[in-house]
């Protein structure tokens, strides 16, 4: 028995001169206008009379317009658990036990999420949830912030 040849041919590239097959003057762009040049701009809605993205957000100043907040890093009460009984839990203490990176600390921070069980007394100093706080003072511990 004898296999024929199967060939798959590439897709036509654009633009790219009369040998192509799509090429020479507009490359199937059509005449003018915005969607015939290079690229649409980022916020090209493709309408005039729809309100644009711009003008639908709320009003904020500066460079950091469009960036996103970083949230801060979140450790659970489980995390905590693995610490020696009686340490003081800072962000220094939390690096060098390997429980968070203090590259990601330096920028973002740390909180304390009520997520699992305390069962060691902890004096920590960083942010925390209300159910996180709850539960290291009633293992015995104290949640003091700088």
């Amino acid at each position: 028995m004898k296999l024929s040849k199967v060939k798959t041919r590439s897709s036509k590239r654009l633009g790219r001169g009369y040998g192509s097959g799509k090429g020479g003057h507009t490359s199937s762009r059509g005449m003018k206008g915005q969607k015939s040049r290079s690229a649409n701009h980022i916020l090209f809605e493709g309408v005039k009379m729809r309100k644009s993205l711009l003008s639908r957000l709320p009003l904020l100043r500066g460079k950091d317009k469009f960036k996103a907040k970083m949230k801060p890093l979140t450790v659970s009460l489980s995390d905590l658990d693995t610490l020696k009984d009686g340490s003081k839990v800072t962000v220094e203490l939390l690096a060098k036990e390997g429980i968070v990176k203090e590259s990601d600390v330096s920028n973002r921070g740390v909180k304390v999420l009520g997520n699992g069980d305390l069962s060691k007394k902890l004096t920590v100093h960083l942010l925390t949830t209300k159910s996180a706080r709850e539960a290291i003072e009633k293992a015995g511990g104290s949640v003091t912030l700088k």
